[in-house]
């Protein structure tokens, strides 16, 4: 049911019927007035007229009073086409947010028109296009690239269609994702309370690995991660902080890591990762160097890799911040009928954060054991 350019010639009445229908998920099902006033949304009054008028057109059996059933198999079209750009990474969190998108849509009868990325900004720019001319009702994006957000933005704008962006705010976009400085003050505080505990408070050096491509709202994360911190360590004033650009990705962050451990002589230092993918980077070229239980590290996304290293034992991935992946298909989609709704929306949907760390990384994640992923 499109109703993006063409919503001016839709009769409201046979749409609130549909929703009516699509209330009984099978044949056989019986509902009560109050179960399809629950699933619909719409007021009692409303309900009960169609209910009254479909059951006279012989859409629906009365069962009894105000119990009803579908008179035959209704079938069902999707009721919104949305696009979805993947940011392509090929992470575990890349992946977890497509799969519960996708469970999403087949449970909201949405068709997902689904493309890639490839974590690349030209590609971003491309798939634009093409969902534009899918015609879709509304693009979730998921692209890392700052610098491209205004262009891919304005394509949307100019086609009329609106979008969600998540984790990268993009221009006219509604926001879905992390509260990245209050992931970051977790991440800081907790790195701070184990240095506490087992360095007596005190580091040689502070060593951040940042996503600069991401831009300013992802940079949050590691000046959360600093004033958490701050908040729970004084800081010698030979401690110094060293920033680098791990891109977000496993390989450019052990590179770059490795290097920069060649010409530090550091035997304390505390890491601040903007994701799993760097902080399990960092981890490889201090245990490379020999130098392993010179480092505490933290990362984001609690990502199903860095939570097999948190259990490890004598790890030095100490907690990562969980943004919950899994679950943000179902947000996603909420907002996302919401907006084609015309229903008020905040300008910023944030997920929920904690902290993962050894101790209770079974009670946040107890069927890890089940998925297909070793040490």
């Amino acid at each position: 049911m499109k109703t993006s350019n063409h919503s001016r010639y839709m009769l409201k009445s046979l749409v609130h019927a549909s929703q009516a229908l699509e209330a009984f998920r099978s044949v056989g099902e019986v509902l009560r007035l109050r179960d399809v006033v629950a699933r619909t949304g719409l007021n009692k009054g409303m309900c009960f007229r169609l209910l009254y008028t479909l059951h006279q057109c012989g859409f629906l059996d009365k069962v009894s009073e105000n119990h009803y059933r579908l008179a035959s198999e209704v079938r069902r079209r999707k009721l919104y086409r949305i696009g979805y750009a993947e940011q392509g990474q090929n992470t575990s969190f890349d992946q977890e947010v497509h799969q519960s998108l996708a469970r999403a849509a087949e449970q909201k009868q949405v068709e997902l028109i689904v493309v890639s990325n490839r974590y690349q900004p030209k590609i971003a720019l491309r798939n634009a296009d093409h969902l534009i001319r899918e015609q879709v009702d509304l693009v979730i994006e998921f692209q890392t690239d700052e610098l491209v957000a205004p262009a891919i933005a304005s394509k949307y704008l100019e086609a009329n269609i609106p979008f969600i962006a998540i984790d990268i705010p993009h221009p006219g976009a509604t926001y879905f994702g992390a509260n990245n400085y209050q992931a970051g003050l977790l991440g800081g505080r907790y790195l701070g309370r184990w240095a506490k505990k087992h360095w007596n408070g005190e580091a040689d050096e502070i060593l951040l690995i940042e996503l600069h491509r991401a831009g300013s709202l992802p940079q949050a994360r590691i000046r959360g991660f600093q004033a958490g911190l701050g908040e729970v360590l004084r800081m010698s004033e030979r401690c110094r902080t060293v920033l680098i650009d791990g891109d977000g990705q496993f390989q450019t962050s052990l590179e770059r890591v490795r290097k920069h451990l060649r010409g530090s002589r550091a035997k304390r230092v505390l890491v601040g990762a903007a994701n799993d993918p760097s902080a399990l980077g960092a981890l490889r070229a201090f245990q490379e160097a020999g130098r392993a239980q010179q480092c505490a590290i933290v990362g984001q996304n609690a990502e199903p890799e860095a939570r097999v290293e948190v259990r490890s034992p004598q790890t030095r991935l100490c907690a990562s911040v969980a943004y919950f992946p899994e679950k943000y298909g179902e947000g996603l989609l909420r907002l996302a009928l919401d907006i084609l709704a015309r229903k008020p929306v905040p300008p910023a949907v944030f997920t929920n954060h904690q902290i993962i760390t050894p101790d209770n990384v079974d009670h946040f994640y107890p069927n890890d054991s089940l998925l297909a992923i070793g040490p």
